[in-house]
């Protein structure tokens, strides 16, 4: 198991007086095929979310209103992200113990995923997730 950093891509803002159109495409924009989109919101002062990293599933963060914060460990580096435009795009990758935390109260976190739901696919446990990334990380 390899470790591959997370990284923010931007998408093109097509816009005229009308306003603004940013498209997400699968294995264009984003570098998989969407299985499954959520989003999160209306979270609450001083609230984090995530807490956990994927053995498989990829993911696309994009926080289409308002913005918080991304904090990202893959066992060999630490990370904080700002998501605060709709064309400001985290892709994700499976090896990422993430949470996300500062939103404002206007945050609509959008996350399309690689994956469908698999709660197996889920490691929940930080000392856990180091034990298979911290050994990924030593393969390298």
């Amino acid at each position: 198991m390899k470790t591959v950093n997370s990284g923010i891509i931007e998408i093109s803002t097509l816009g005229d007086n009308r306003g603004n159109l940013s498209v997400i495409e699968s294995l264009i924009h984003v570098p998989f095929e969407i299985k499954r989109v959520f989003y999160i919101y209306a979270t609450k002062e001083g609230v984090r979310r995530g807490f956990h990293a994927h053995h498989k599933t990829r993911q696309a963060l994009i926080s289409v209103a308002g913005s918080c914060k991304i904090h990202l460990d893959n066992a060999i580096r630490k990370e904080e992200v700002l998501l605060d435009s709709p064309n400001k795009i985290l892709i994700l990758e499976p090896n990422d113990w993430h949470e996300m935390y500062d939103f404002s109260n206007d945050c609509v976190l959008l996350v399309l995923a690689s994956e469908l739901y698999d709660s197996e696919d889920y490691i929940r446990d930080y000392d856990e997730f180091l034990k298979v990334y911290s050994k990924s990380v030593q393969e390298v």
